[in-house]
């Protein structure tokens, strides 16, 4: 029997899909924090209703409202719940951290810079992973470990038997991973293996609560493992056997890491249990009093950002950075999709004469953020930016270095997902021999890159500058 539709049941159904798609505009108009996005949105959703309002529902908020919406009550929680070691935190506040620079970064993380911490720079993957088997296999009392991206290989395998080892000894071990990055761990073996041991596993799941049941679009991208409330690791490693360059289909990987071992501690702690508060709706229930030691002359700032703050504090950090800078201002990110306000932080910085310095990969993750970049690039060049291409391997490291003053490494790329959409966080070292190390890496990864000049983009073929026009269109949502 075929189904009738009579003319007025296709009348309704058309006015509400056009209706729908009005309100969303609507809404893209008051919401979207760029024009670009705005205006992607409000012409697409017009134009094509049936297909844009959809996607709209899954991409279209740039603000975690059902995160927002109980936000206070989370960070109440958990504010006593780690009242002690939040106020540890500030008694090792570094005194020289008061001026204008580090007032505005103090608030945008909530947390302080602290003194008294040794920071050792980790290059790569086996030095990485390497260094945080060890830290887990010292452990005594407990483990915090957190990866957007979590594999049942060989890699994976190795860490989680580990992990399971220590929660059979009665030391409580918590296991955090975002539910898209890693949305068929909890099917694999080593999934059921760490939960028969006693681990604790929780995925950050951002499509909880009555407004979230659509948004797949904002992530937990941190990664951030603690041992013993003593030492940390952070970066842009995920756990894959792609990280150590042993996947056949994308060959080496150059990435960087960042091992803390002193009271900055705390901070990485401090937002490990609000991100578990949210994923579990429990405290993280450990025992906090640990004797906090200053084994370095380090300070550091760990700086979180996520989609359910007031303002775009990843992107204001990096602008903060850039718009500091006497001397350079180096970048390395994988995914360099920034937007106006960091564009032209950078134009000005190179025209007052500071070195600046872009590196991104030379094979892009993907078409459209690859054409994108040499939109930015075509602009950046006749200020003076320099921008590289780093070419030996895929390039995933998020890396800063401001003058011989402050180095970062963390996970925040420079893109709008980064700025807006993702739970991020960076370490910002403020010392002289750090930034040091982290000059002679990067100088390393020029020596493997290909400086880009105005002469190679006039000999693009005549379709690229239109190709990356359009693939720049798409920044906003990329």
């Amino acid at each position: 029997m075929e189904l009738q539709y009579s003319p007025e049941i296709i009348a309704v159904v058309l006015a509400a899909v056009y209706l729908l798609a009005i309100a969303s505009a609507i809404d893209a108009i008051l919401q979207a924090r760029t024009a670009q996005g705005s205006i992607a949105w409000v012409v697409s959703l017009l134009t094509l209703p049936y297909l844009s309002v959809p996607l709209y529902l899954v991409f279209g908020r740039n603000k975690f409202d059902g995160y927002l919406e109980e936000r206070a009550q989370i960070e109440s929680q958990a504010e006593a719940r780690l009242k002690v070691p939040r106020n540890e935190l500030f008694d090792f506040q570094a005194s020289d951290a008061s001026a204008a620079f580090y007032r505005s970064l103090h608030r945008l993380a909530r947390l302080p810079t602290v003194r008294g911490n040794a920071v050792e720079l980790l290059v790569d993957g086996y030095t990485t992973f390497d260094s945080i088997e060890a830290g887990l296999k010292s452990a005594g009392r407990y483990i915090l470990f957190q990866f957007y991206i979590l594999r049942d290989d060989a890699l994976g395998r190795r860490l989680g038997k580990v992990l399971a080892e220590k929660a059979r000894e009665g030391l409580a071990v918590h296991l955090l991973y975002d539910e898209v990055g890693s949305r068929s761990f909890a099917k694999t073996p080593l999934y059921r293996q760490l939960q028969d041991a006693g681990v604790q596993l929780a995925a950050f799941n951002t499509t909880q609560g009555r407004r979230n049941r659509f948004q797949l679009n904002f992530r937990n991208h941190r990664k951030v493992v603690v041992v013993d409330g003593i030492c940390a690791w952070i970066g842009g490693h995920n756990v894959g056997i792609e990280y150590l360059g042993e996947d056949s289909e994308r060959g080496p990987w150059r990435d960087t890491h960042v091992k803390i071992h002193g009271p900055a501690v705390i901070g990485a702690e401090l937002t490990f249990a609000t991100d578990w508060l949210w994923a579990r709706r429990e405290q993280l229930d450990l025992n906090w009093e640990t004797e906090r030691e200053a084994p370095g002359n380090s300070s550091v700032l760990l700086f979180p950002s996520d989609p359910a703050s007031e303002f775009d504090e990843a992107g204001l950090m990096f602008h903060q950075v850039i718009t500091q800078a006497r001397d350079r201002v180096w970048i390395a990110s994988p995914y360099f999709v920034p937007d106006r306000g960091i564009i032209a932080a950078l134009q000005l910085a190179a025209l007052r004469g500071v070195d600046v310095r872009v590196m991104i990969p030379d094979n892009a993750d993907g078409p459209v953020v690859g054409l994108a970049n040499w939109s930015f690039t075509r602009e950046l060049l006749p200020a003076g930016v320099a921008v590289y291409r780093y070419e030996p391997a895929f390039m995933h490291q998020k890396v800063l270095l401001l003058d011989r003053e402050l180095a970062g490494v963390g996970t925040a790329n420079f893109d709008n997902r980064s700025f807006r959409l993702n739970f991020e966080i960076t370490a910002l070292v403020h010392d002289e021999n750090f930034c040091d190390e982290v000059e002679q890496m990067l100088l390393n990864d020029f020596d493997h890159s290909r400086l880009v000049t105005a002469e190679e983009l006039t000999r693009k073929p005549i379709w690229f500058p239109l190709a990356t026009a359009a693939a720049r269109l798409m920044s906003p949502v990329l």
